[in-house]
Order: C-alpha cells, then sequence, then structure tokens
C-alpha cells in the first residue's frame, strides 16, 4: 500500500459512515479514491470532472450541488452524494472561499456501498436535514433493562434426566442453588427445585433412587438469553414462578437460571429501591445519607443510551421527594402550616431534566397575604428545606431562586399581578427573569392552589407581544455552528474544543418547546412532554416536534455521559472525545435547531431579532 492510499485509509478509519465498513470494503474504496487540495486555480477541473462524492478534510468551501441553497463547508462534511443518491446530474458549483484536502470517491465505487442500510440512512439524514440517530427509545428502568446474559453470574447447574433423586439433592447442595436445570441431550426438558424435593419426594415417601423424571416439572416456562430482566419479571410474575430457566436463543441450550432471589438482589441496588428508601426516611440524617447514593448508583449503572434518557426523570423525582420529606420534618417540629400553600420547583427540576450538576429553583405559593407571624412560619420552612436540599447534595441557587428568598414566597392574588406586570412590560431584564418561572410544578402542598394559578396565568402568556418578547429573548442564543458549519468552542476554559450543550443547545430546544406550547395552552412543563401534546393546530409541525425530540435526547445524552465518566457537574463536552457519526449528529442537530429558532422568530416576532 502506497502511502498516500495508507493516508486515505487512516481517514477513512475515523470517517463516519465509512468507519464502519470492513477491511476489504474500505481497501476497495481506498482503490477509486484521490486525494485532492483544491484552490480557486483547479476548482473548475473538479466542478466538470466526472460524478463523485467529496469528502472535505480541511478548507471552506461555498457548495452548491443540489437545487437546495448555497451551503458553506467545512472540515468533515461531504457534497456531491444527492447526484448519487437520486441518479441526477446537478451541476456542481463550489467557490473557495479557503484552499485545503478534499477526498474525491468515484460514483462506481461508492454507489454499492449506498445498499448498505447504515451507509444510506446516514447520507439520507444529511439529504433531509434530519438527525442520524437510530438509538431514541425511551427505556423504563436501568436495572430492568439489565440483559439477562449479563444478570446471569453462574454456570447452569444441571443434571440429565436420569440422573437419580439423591445425585441431584447433593448436587443442589453442594453448588448452594435451590433448583437444577434438567436436560437431555443438552436440551432443556425440565426444572426441579427444593420445593419439589420437599412437596414430591419427603411428603410423598418417594423412593431417592428413582430418577429425576419422576419429580421435574416438564416443559418448564423459559426465556432466551437476549430478553432483559424486565421481560423475566414479567413472566415470572404472570406464571407465579420463583424459578426462571435461561436458554440460548439460538442453540437452544441452557445458560444458566434466574431466580426470585436474583430479581431482589438487582432490585436494592436499584435507583427505584432507593427512591422507596428515601420515603421511608424518618429524619435528616437518614434522607441525606440516601441521597448521597445515587450519584454512585447513577456511575455504577447508567451505561447505556436509554439509561440516560430516564436519569433526570429519575433525579428529579427523587429532589420531589426529598423536598415533601424535609416539609414534613419541619412540620412534625413546628406545627401545621397556618394556612394552605403550594411548593412551586421551577427549571430542570420543573421539567424533569435535572444532571449531576443541577442546583434548585424553587418558591412558595400561598392562599392569601401572610400575617407576620405567618410569614415568619413560612420563612422559618423555607430555610429549613432549601438547606436540607443541599444537604442532600441539591446545591443552592446561585441566582437566590428559591423559596427562602422572600420575593419567591407570594400569595396567589400577588403571583397573579407579577405575572400582570411581566407581561405588559415585557422588557428584556424582565423576560430574562422571568422565563425561568415559565417552567412550574407543583412538587407538594394544595396541587388545587398551583391549578388556580396556572389557569388565570394561561391567557396572559399567550398574548402576542408577550410571546413575540420571549422569542426575540431567544434568538439571543445561537448555536455554536461559524458560517462554514465548523464548531465554535467556549472561550477561556482550559481544555481547547469544548461546547457548553446546555446553553448552547438544549436551553433553545427548551425555549422553543416552551414557546409553542404558551401559544397553544400547553400547560406541562417537560419539554418532551410539551413536544408530544401539542395540537393539529400548532404552528410546530409534526416533523419538527419529533425531530427536535430526538436531538434534545440526543443531548441530553451526551451530557449524562460526560459528566458520569469524567466525574463531573459541567456539560462542557470535549467534541475530541465524540465519535466521528456522533459529530456529524451533533452539527446536525445544531443547524436543525437553528433553523426552527429562526422559523419561531418570523413566526411569533415577524422576523425582528
Amino acid at each position: 500500500m502506497t502511502a498516500m492510499a495508507k493516508q486515505v485509509e487512516d481517514f477513512l478509519n475515523t470517517s463516519a459512515p465509512f468507519d464502519i465498513l470492513d477491511k476489504e470494503q474500505k481497501l476497495e474504496l481506498v482503490k477509486h479514491t484521490e486525494l485532492v487540495y483544491l484552490t480557486a486555480d483547479n476548482v473548475g477541473d473538479l466542478q466538470k470532472g466526472k460524478a463523485s462524492l467529496f469528502l472535505i478534510q480541511n478548507g471552506q468551501f461555498s457548495v452548491q450541488d443540489s437545487d437546495a441553497p448555497l451551503r458553506h463547508l467545512s472540515e468533515g462534511d461531504y457534497f456531491g452524494y444527492t447526484n448519487i443518491m437520486e441518479k441526477r446530474n446537478f451541476s456542481l458549483s463550489i467557490s473557495v472561499d479557503s484552499p485545503g484536502l478534499v477526498y474525491c470517491f468515484e460514483a462506481s465505487a461508492v454507489t454499492p456501498l449506498f445498499e448498505l442500510p447504515a451507509i444510506r440512512n446516514f447520507f439520507d439524514g444529511l439529504r433531509n436535514n434530519a438527525l442520524q440517530n437510530h438509538a431514541i427509545s425511551d427505556s423504563n428502568s436501568m436495572w430492568l433493562n439489565k440483559g439477562l446474559e449479563d444478570v446471569i453470574n453462574k454456570s447452569p447447574v444441571s443434571v440429565d434426566v436420569e440422573t437419580s433423586i439423591t445425585a441431584a439433592a447433593q448436587l443442589m447442595t453442594t453448588q448452594k442453588v435451590s433448583s437444577l436445570l434438567v436436560t437431555r441431550e443438552d436440551k432443556l426438558i425440565g426444572i426441579i427445585t427444593d420445593r419439589d424435593l420437599r412437596s414430591r419426594v419427603v411428603a410423598a415417601s418417594l423412593g431417592i433412587h428413582l430418577p429425576v423424571s419422576h419429580i421435574m416439572t416438564p416443559n418448564p416456562a423459559q426465556i432466551m438469553g437476549n430478553r432483559t430482566l424486565f421481560d423475566a419479571l414479567a413472566l415470572m410474575t404472570e406464571r407465579n414462578i420463583h424459578h426462571l430457566p435461561v436458554i440460548d436463543q439460538q442453540t437452544l441450550v441452557p445458560l444458566g437460571m434466574v431466580t426470585a432471589s436474583d430479581i431482589i438482589r438487582h432490585q436494592r441496588g436499584n435507583v427505584l429501591f432507593i427512591i422507596g428508601e428515601l420515603s421511608k426516611a424518618e429524619n435528616l440524617y437518614e434522607l441525606t445519607r440516601l441521597s448521597w447514593q445515587l450519584p454512585h448508583y447513577f456511575s455504577a449503572h447508567a451505561k447505556k443510551a436509554g439509561d440516560y434518557d430516564i436519569a433526570g426523570k429519575i433525579l428529579s423525582q427523587a429532589t420531589d421527594i426529598m423536598t415533601r420529606k424535609l416539609i414534613g420534618f419541619f412540620q412534625q417540629a413546628n406545627g401545621k402550616a397556618p394556612m394552605m400553600f403550594a411548593w412551586l420547583v421551577y427549571g430542570s427540576q420543573a421539567r424533569e431534566d435535572q444532571t449531576m450538576g443541577s442546583d434548585q429553583d424553587n418558591g412558595l405559593l400561598l392562599a392569601e397575604r401572610p400575617s407576620k407571624t405567618q410569614a415568619e412560619y413560612f420563612a422559618k420552612m423555607a430555610d429549613y428545606v432549601c438547606n436540607g436540599l443541599a444537604k442532600c447534595g441539591i446545591k443552592l441557587c446561585d441566582g437566590n431562586i428559591m423559596a427562602s428568598n422572600p420575593k419567591l414566597r407570594l400569595s396567589l392574588e400577588e403571583a397573579i399581578e407579577e405575572a400582570k406586570r411581566w407581561v405588559k412590560a415585557p422588557t428584556k431584564d424582565a423576560i430574562m427573569h422571568f422565563n425561568i418561572f415559565l417552567d412550574v410544578r407543583c412538587a407538594a402542598g394544595d396541587i388545587s392552589l398551583f391549578k388556580q394559578l396556572q389557569r388565570q396565568r394561561a391567557p396572559l402568556m399567550k398574548q402576542n407581544m408577550f410571546l413575540a418578547a420571549l422569542t426575540r429573548n431567544s434568538n439571543e442564543i445561537s448555536v455554536p455552528l461559524s458560517m462554514f458549519q465548523k464548531f465554535i468552542y467556549e472561550k477561556g476554559r482550559k481544555e481547547k474544543d469544548v461546547i457548553d450543550l446546555k446553553t448552547r443547545a438544549v436551553a433553545l430546544i427548551n425555549n422553543i418547546a416552551r414557546i409553542y406550547a404558551l401559544a397553544d395552552g400547553v400547560t406541562l412543563p417537560n419539554t418532551l412532554a410539551r413536544l408530544d401534546a401539542l395540537s393539529e393546530n400548532s404552528q410546530l409541525s409534526k416533523r419538527d416536534a419529533t425531530n427536535l425530540r430526538d436531538i434534545w435526547l440526543f443531548l441530553n445524552r451526551l451530557r449524562w455521559r460526560h459528566q458520569l465518566e469524567n466525574k463531573v457537574t459541567d456539560n462542557r463536552v470535549s467534541v475530541s472525545s465524540l465519535s466521528s457519526i456522533e459529530k456529524h449528529q451533533l452539527k446536525a442537530a445544531f443547524k436543525a435547531i437553528e433553523r426552527t429558532n429562526q422559523a419561531m422568530v418570523m413566526k411569533f416576532s415577524g422576523g425582528v431579532s
């Protein structure tokens, strides 16, 4: 292999989607690849040449290769794929803004590769401006989604069908198991348990030298090894059994046994168990001790994409429980509250998308204006709860958006009057401060009080002038992409290639979902729930809403993975830590967010930003 061919192969090894090809496929592609240093002097030759797929290694170019608008491209971007995929002959127009190296793959070599689903899907995503994310799926619980092959920690303990009852009992004793798999020619045909030994042998005075076929349960319920612990639990519950054989999905050879004890053991290590224990805490010491187990749980068990999807919701639910327990502890020591109240949560806790670095944002809504004595009670309660949450690992808010701030303890009447003031004069500063209060949920207290507030605020929030002000505020955040689609990194950081995904991308999606939800009368605070609940009359199309949902999940996964793998609480993800496909996904995500945000500006503020 020549040095040039080796360079091409090395670049393909790190360039999605061709990094998934096997060695022979890559070598065949290399044979039909040319590396060109593209300048203003030779760009004409490229434009007049034969149909090819182009991949930019470096440089900046303005390209029009289809009937779509002109695109500004740079490192890692492809062009020319529309001609190949649609078998059309668009003229290629290239302006060299900064010379650089470009790989040219002959169409004859690339066309067969487009038959591969992964390759085709990738370029379909580029052509349709969609996120190439094929792993978006909800998961219900991290521990329940463990594969059974990961759960089984012992080789199968089995006996042949002709083995005597005595020998089987001795094997169960030496192996310290409560059940045995019964096989014939290595295939599962039955199961015996210690209960069978008691009821079918001892109680029935059966001869212990008889073969186990006399006492086994024939053709027992069984489950394939590629299923999950949740599947096993569901089947065991349905059949009311405590032992479930696991078999290989191809060979049907037994892999092992899942027992009720296994499920209990895994459950005790799962976050739902910890949350259940939080609910049982009887004092602040127990509550803090249990709450500090949550980060350790996430670090140990959140490994897959689906785990990250539910992590924020689980953490928010845990924070809700901590809040309710702390309020209960305070009232046990200081008496019942002097009037009805609602403990409101804002921001990430309200949206149920907390991460390891989220702080607390909360407030108190009171049924009426409090007297001095009543105000003192709620001030003490707020201080106790906020400081208690801090001891549980939910840090105090730097911006003082907490119920311990007197300005965040309002009567229902005062809260409605405040909303009217914000809407009547939606100045830049007012919108900036009020934005966080639009993502709100009642975590404790009288929810009917909160619903009254929501009902009376809803018509105010739909006013055109207010929505326009929110939109202009959202438009002040830009995605971190340059005109030539290059990533723009955070300045003044030790790391040179990091992007704060929370402030530069996730916050934008939250803003978009919030504004469309307000316009549509949707009162849910969760971003994904808002996107899903938009009516057919919403000005955000179902396609765009679905795309935003996928992007939000993708970005959330990157944030959680970054925090858990690096044991940090920030959202500054290093681009160099991403795979090639993730870099393409991230760039596609940023472009989609920017398009949707600009469309929102046009709809709600007449294009005025």
